[in-house]
Formats: structure tokens, C-alpha cells, sequence
């Protein structure tokens, strides 16, 4: 058994405290918003080594994650990273003047376009994905494959709330 973390002296205080109060939530949720923020600082450090901000990944990302050619439509990069689409537009228009994307006409639509990733772009984003998954393995430390199986499945169930649709 761990030795005893910062969470457990806050759940005792508040038991101590609040005795009329069920605080076990406290015991998973409180962890899990500590550990967005390791992850937050080493999501934000990865990319910085490879000069991206998260947001510039994530529109990479998507990019990437769409097989061959590697583009999609502005609106397929607004569902994706689920942002208004005058926020991707700012954003397509930034990582265009980097050389990390470019527009091009839609040939099945003469008014569209489609966001297509470039090399410099589809290295930039795969080195940096790299980088990611060293810092999330060290963050994941000591559990063997079967611990962080049951935890990615828990997790899932958590979120599966959150992520149906309405």
C-alpha cells in the first residue's frame, strides 16, 4: 500500500470536520484533478520543446489522426477540437503562416477549402507526440500494464457520461 498523500490528510480533515458529510469522492476526484495538472505541465513542456503551444498540436493532431492526405475540412477541425469556427479560423490562419499548414480548394466543393498538414507540420506534431508519450509513461510510474489497463477502463465508464450525446 502507497504511503499515505496529501488527499488523504485533506479527506481525514474534512471527515474530522464534517462528519455529517460523505466525502469519499474527495478520495478519487481530488486525485484525478491533481494529476491533470502533472499532466497539463508535461503536455505543455512537451510541446514547448518542439516550439508548439497545446492548441497548435491539437489542430495538428487532428490533422495527423486523418490518415493520408493528412487534411480536413475547417469544419471537421471545429468538431474535432471543439471550438467556434472563427476561433479555428484564427488559428488555421497562425499555423499557416508557420508553414505547419496549408489551405487549399476543396475539389468537390468550388466554395470550401480543406486544411491539409505539411511535412515541416506532420514532423513537427510527430516529434512532439513522441515527446508526450515519454512524460505520460513516466507520469503513469510504478503500475504494471494490467493497473493502467483497469485504470484506462475505469476512467472510460467515468467518462462515458460526459461524452454521450444529449
Amino acid at each position: 500500500m502507497p504511503e499515505a498523500d496529501e488527499v488523504d490528510r485533506i479527506v481525514t480533515e474534512w471527515r474530522r470536520e464534517r462528519p455529517d458529510l460523505e466525502v469519499g469522492p474527495l478520495e478519487v476526484l481530488s486525485r484525478v484533478t491533481r494529476l491533470a495538472r502533472h499532466l497539463d505541465l508535461a503536455r505543455r513542456s512537451a510541446f514547448a520543446a518542439h516550439e508548439l503551444d497545446t492548441w497548435e498540436f491539437d489542430v495538428l493532431a487532428a490533422l495527423r489522426r486523418s490518415g493520408p492526405p493528412y487534411e480536413l475540412s475547417p469544419g471537421g477541425l471545429v468538431d474535432r477540437n471543439q471550438v467556434t469556427s472563427g476561433t479555428m479560423t484564427n488559428r488555421v490562419d497562425r499555423l499557416a503562416t508557420r508553414g505547419l499548414v496549408q489551405r487549399r480548394p476543396d475539389p468537390d466543393d468550388r466554395r470550401g477549402v480543406l486544411v491539409r498538414l505539411t511535412p515541416a507540420g506532420r514532423h513537427a506534431v510527430d516529434a512532439a507526440l513522441a515527446d508526450l508519450l515519454d512524460r505520460e509513461r513516466d507520469l503513469l510510474g510504478d503500475l504494471t500494464g494490467p493497473e493502467r489497463s483497469r485504470l484506462a477502463a475505469l476512467l472510460r465508464t467515468l467518462l462515458a457520461q460526459f461524452d454521450s450525446p444529449t
